[in-house]
C-alpha cells in the first residue's frame, strides 16, 4: 500500500508539472508532413516541426489554440478541444510567396545563405571579439516519459479467437515504467566558467556532481555532445563531424529553403531549412537557420541527424545592441532512437536502445527502452565582453578544480536555473545508494584497470601481460609483475617483474622506483635495473604505451633475441603542452643470443657496452585536454599524431664501446566515417649513423614463419606487421615505411556472424650501411622496395577472422605461393 500511496503521488505531481500538446504539420494536398512548420501558441510560446512534420509543445501553463505558419501555405489556427492532445494540421498552398527577399532566377534561400557566409567573422563572437567570459549551469539526464510509455508495454497478451486478451503484468517491463515515474535514470549537474582570449576558449568546472558517483567519471563529463560554436566550419553533434550548413563550401553539400519569418528578441530573422544534398542513410546534417534579416548573422539554430539515433541540437542567441552581435545564451541536446537493428549503447550502457527487426513477417515488440532519451540543457550567465583575462594553463581544453567535486548544496542553488524537481532529487537518492550496494564505483576502478592490462590487489596492480607469453626462443615464459598503485601513495611508485623460460631455463627481472615531482605536468624521476631479452632490430618509441593484449601473436615465431642488462635513470612528464615524454640515461651490457658477432675496424665484439641518452616524445597538436584532480586525460583525440625519438651515444662514459646516433619517427591518421567506416594510415621512418651493430638497427617488423606450404605458415596477424616478410629477412640502418588500411561497415550475415572487411597496403624502403660489420646471419636489404597488400575479413565469429596477403615488386619470389600469406586475426571487443 505504501508504494502504491508513492506511485500515486509521483503520477500526480508529474501531471501537475506539464501541460503537453502533440501533433503533425502536413500538405493537404499531398498528404506529405511539412518539416520546420512554425507553431506559435496564443500566449506566444514559439516551437517548430521536426524533419517529420511532428511537433510537441510542453508549457506550466495551459493555452486554448496556436497557430501553425509555413512559407507559401496559408496560417492555421487551431483550437484545442477538451480531452484532445493530438492533432494533424492540414496546410493548404497559397499562390502568393514572401516576399523581402527578391533574386531572379534563384532560390532566395541562397541568396540569404551566401550573405550569411560572407559576414561570418563579423558575427562569430570569438572572431569579433578580442575576449569574452561567461558562467554556465549544465544538467544532462537519461530518462523517460512514463506517461508516454503505451500501457501494453508492460503487459502480457495471448492471442485467442476473439482477440488478444490480457494475460499477467511484464514484471521487468512494469519496473522499468514504475521507475522512471519517480527517477531518472542517470544525472549530471557542472558549473562551468568559460573564458575566451588570444583565440583561445578555456573551460574551467567549478562544480561537478553525477548521480552514483563521490568521485565523476571524467571522461562522461568530457564527452562532446555539441559544438560551442555554430560558425565552426565543421560542426559537431555527438562527436562526428560534419560541414557545417554556413561553411565557406556549404552550397556544394546542403539544399536551401526559406520557410518563414519570424522576430526574435525583437529582431526580424528568415527561417533557413536546409538539408544534406546526400539520399544515402544517416549521410548529413539538416535542420533549420535563423538568420538576421539585417546583418545576416545566426540568431538560433536547430541541427539534426536522424538514423541509427534521432539526435538534435539548438543553439540560442541573444542580441547585444551595444556589440552588435548574437551571443549565445543556451543549448540543447537530445537523443531519442532512431531506425536501427542493433543494440545502441551510450556512456557505458547508461542508456541503451534496442533494435528493429525490419522485415515483411513480423514486427518487434516494442519495450520499454524503446521511449529512453538523453537530454542536456546548457545556460549561460554572467556573460562579460573584451575585458582583460589571462587564461591560466591554456594548453588545457579543460580543467576540472580539485574541490568541483565536493561543492555543498547552497553552491548548487546558487546556480540553477530552476530548483530540483522531486524526480531529479529522487534520482540523487536512488543512484547514490544503488552505487554504495553494488560498489559501482570500485567495479568502474577495477575495470579501468583491467582494461589497460592491469588486476588491482589492494595497493598493488598486477600486470596482465607478465603472467604468461611464448616465443621461439623462452618456449612459454611465465612470470609475474606489476606496480604500487594510488592507494599505496600518489607520489611515489614501485614496479617490476620476474619471468622464466621454459626452453632457455633462464630467469628475467626488472625493478624500478620513481617520485612524482609535479602533480599538473605528471613529472616523475626515477632508476631501474633490467636484464630481460629484445628482439633484434626493433623499433621501440620508448614513450609509446604498450596496449593490453590477451596474447601478442608476433612473437611466438621469434628466435632471435639478445640479452640486455640496463641501469637507467629517467625523467617521464607533460611538461611541454600537448605531449609526452621520457627522457632517458642508460647503461646497457648487450648479449646477442643467436650467432652473430659486430666487426668494428677489424676488432670483433660478441658481446658489447652501449651507453646513451635517449628523448622520446609524443606530439598530439590537434587533441584536446583535460586536467582532472587524478590527472591529465585526452579527451578529443585528433589526428595526425607525430612520435619522435633521439637516441646518442655517449663516448667513453662508463665503458661504452660504440659512437652512434639513432633518429626515429611515426606519425599515424585516422579518420572516421559517419557510416562506420574508417581510414588509417602510418607513416615511420628511422635513420642510424655511426657504429650500430645489428642488434640495434632496423627489422621493419617481418611476421612470416620459413615452412615450405601456405597452410605450414599459417599463423596469428600482428597489427603493423609485413605478414608476407620472413624473419631476419632483411635488416636497414635507414628505412621508410607506409601503411594503409580501409575497414567498412560490418555486415549482418548472421545474427552472431558480422564480419568486418579490411583492406591492407604496406610499403618500405631500406637501405643497410657497411654490411661488411655484420657476422653471422644471412639477410637482404631493402633498398628495391618492399609491397605487400591483403585483405582480412575481421570478427566473422567470436573475434576470430581470417585474412590474406600477397607480396608483390622487386623482392617478390620466384615460387608464387611463397608470396601468399594466410593469416588468422583476432579483435577483442571490450565495448569501449
Amino acid at each position: 500500500m505504501k508504494q502504491l500511496c508513492v506511485f500515486f503521488f509521483f503520477l500526480t505531481l508529474s501531471l501537475q508539472a506539464q501541460f503537453q500538446v502533440n501533433g503533425i504539420v502536413k500538405e493537404s494536398t499531398t498528404n506529405k508532413p511539412l518539416p520546420f512548420a512554425t507553431i506559435t501558441t496564443t500566449d506566444g510560446i514559439n516551437s517548430i516541426s521536426d524533419v517529420d512534420g511532428k511537433f510537441s509543445i510542453v508549457t506550466p501553463i495551459p493555452f486554448t489554440a496556436f497557430d501553425v505558419s509555413y512559407i507559401g501555405f496559408t496560417k492555421a489556427r487551431i483550437t484545442l478541444e477538451k480531452n484532445k492532445n493530438y492533432y494533424v494540421v492540414m496546410l493548404s498552398q497559397k499562390t502568393d510567396d514572401l516576399n523581402e527577399v527578391v533574386v531572379p532566377d534563384e532560390n532566395p534561400a541562397l541568396a540569404i545563405i551566401r550573405k550569411a557566409i560572407e559576414n561570418k567573422d563579423n558575427n562569430n563572437p570569438q572572431k569579433k571579439l578580442y575576449s569574452f567570459e561567461f558562467k554556465s549551469y549544465n544538467k544532462l539526464i537519461v530518462s523517460a516519459n512514463p506517461d508516454s510509455i503505451d500501457g501494453r508495454i508492460d503487459s502480457v497478451f495471448v492471442q485467442k479467437s476473439s482477440g488478444d486478451q490480457f494475460s499477467k503484468i511484464d514484471s521487468s517491463e512494469y519496473k522499468f515504467k514504475d521507475i522512471v515515474r519517480q527517477q531518472h535514470l542517470f544525472q549530471t549537474e557542472k558549473v562551468s566558467q568559460y573564458q575566451f582570449a588570444n583565440s583561445t576558449l578555456k573551460e574551467t568546472i567549478l562544480g561537478t556532481k553525477m548521480a552514483g558517483f563521490k568521485q565523476p567519471v571524467y571522461e562522461i563529463i568530457a564527452f562532446n555532445l555539441q559544438s560551442f560554436s555554430i560558425y565552426d566550419s565543421r560542426y559537431e553533434l555527438f562527436e562526428t563531424k560534419y560541414n557545417s550548413p554556413i561553411a565557406n563550401d556549404a552550397l556544394k553539400d546542403y539544399n536551401y529553403k526559406l520557410l518563414d519569418s519570424l522576430i526574435i528578441d525583437g529582431r526580424n530573422t528568415y527561417m533557413i531549412y536546409f538539408k544534406n544534398k546526400k539520399k544515402r542513410r544517416a549521410s548529413g546534417l539538416e535542420g533549420v537557420l535563423y538568420i538576421d534579416q539585417n546583418n545576416f548573422a545566426v540568431a538560433k539554430a536547430v541541427m539534426r541527424i536522424k538514423g541509427v539515433l534521432d539526435i538534435s541540437g539548438i543553439h540560442n542567441f541573444k542580441y547585444i545592441p551595444s556589440e552588435k552581435l548574437w551571443f549565445p545564451t543556451d543549448k540543447t541536446f537530445k537523443i531519442v532512437k532512431g531506425k536501427n537493428d542493433d543494440d545502441i549503447k551510450i556512456l557505458g550502457g547508461t542508456i541503451q536502445f534496442d533494435g528493429d527487426v525490419e522485415n515483411d513477417f513480423k514486427e518487434r515488440k516494442k519495450t520499454a527502452s524503446d521511449f529512453t532519451y538523453l537530454l542536456s540543457q546548457t545556460n549561460n550567465f554572467e556573460i562579460q565582453y573584451n575585458i582583460p583575462i589571462q587564461i591560466k594553463k591554456s594548453a588545457v581544453t579543460i580543467e576540472i578544480k580539485d574541490d568541483a567535486i565536493n561543492k555543498p548544496e547552497a553552491f548548487w542553488d546558487t546556480y540553477r536555473k530552476d530548483s530540483l524537481d522531486s524526480r531529479s532529487k529522487k534520482t540523487y537518492q536512488a543512484l547514490d545508494s544503488i552505487s554504495i550496494k553494488k560498489r559501482i564505483e570500485s567495479r568502474l576502478r577495477f575495470g579501468r584497470k583491467i582494461i589497460n592490462g592491469y588486476l588491482p590487489i589492494g595497493k598493488f596492480d598486477l600486470d596482465l601481460r607478465k603472467l604468461f607469453s611464448y616465443n621461439n626462443y623462452e618456449g612459454f615464459r611465465l612470470g609475474i609483475g606489476g606496480t604500487t598503485n594510488e592507494r599505496f601513495s600518489k607520489n611515489f611508485r614501485v614496479e617490476g617483474y620476474t619471468a622464466y623460460g621454459t626452453k632457455d631455463n633462464d630467469f628475467k627481472y626488472n625493478l624500478g622506483i620513481a617520485a612524482r615531482v609535479g602533480k599538473f605536468t605528471n613529472s616523475w624521476i626515477g632508476v631501474s635495473y633490467t636484464d630481460d631479452l629484445r628482439e633484434i632490430a626493433s623499433t621501440v618509441f620508448a614513450i609509446d604505451k604498450k596496449p593490453f593484449k590477451i596474447y601478442d601473436p608476433r612473437p611466438i615465431n621469434i628466435s632471435t633475441f639478445y640479452n640486455y642488462v640496463t641501469w637507467k635513470t629517467f625523467i617521464e612528464t607533460k611538461i611541454i603542452p600537448k605531449t609526452e615524454s621520457l627522457w632517458e640515461l642508460s647503461r646497457t651490457a648487450v648479449e646477442p643470443q643467436f650467432n652473430y658477432i659486430f666487426n668494428l675496424n677489424g676488432k670483433l665484439y660478441p658481446n658489447y657496452v652501449m651507453t646513451t641518452a635517449m628523448v622520446s616524445l609524443r606530439w598530439n597538436p590537434f587533441s584536446d585536454y583535460m586536467q582532472t584532480p587524478t590527472g591529465r586525460i585526452e579527451v578529443e583525440k585528433r589526428f595526425p599524431k607525430f612520435t619522435f625519438q633521439y637516441t646518442q651515444s655517449l663516448p667513453k662514459i662508463w665503458q661504452n664501446d660504440f659512437e652512434f646516433s639513432k633518429i626515429d619517427f611515426k606519425t599515424e591518421y585516422e579518420k572516421k566515417y559517419l557510416n562506420g567506416q574508417k581510414t588509417s594510415l602510418l607513416f615511420e621512418a628511422g635513420y642510424s649513423f655511426g657504429a650500430i651493430p645489428l642488434t640495434h638497427l632496423y627489422n621493419t617488423s617481418p611476421n612470416n614463419i620459413t615452412k615450405e606450404t601456405i597452410i605450414q605458415r599459417i599463423t596469428f596477424s600482428g597489427k603493423n606487421s609485413f605478414e608476407t616478410m620472413f624473419f631476419n629477412e632483411f635488416f636497414s640502418s635507414q628505412y621508410a615505411y607506409f601503411q594503409f588500411k580501409h575497414g567498412f561497415s560490418r555486415v549482418t550475415l548472421f545474427k552472431k556472424i558480422k564480419p568486418s572487411l579490411v583492406i591492407v597496403s604496406r610499403v618500405a624502403w631500406g637501405n643497410l650501411q657497411n654490411p661488411e660489420q655484420h657476422i653471422g646471419l644471412d639477410y637482404k636489404t631493402l633498398n628495391k622496395g618492399y609491397f605487400e597488400s591483403g585483405i582480412e575479413l575481421n570478427q566473422i565469429y567470436k573475434g576470430l577472422g581470417l585474412g590474406g596477403f600477397y607480396r608483390y615488386g622487386p623482392n617478390q619470389l620466384s615460387k608464387f605461393q611463397d608470396n601468399i600469406a594466410v593469416k588468422i586475426s583476432f579483435v577483442l571487443n571490450i565495448g569501449l
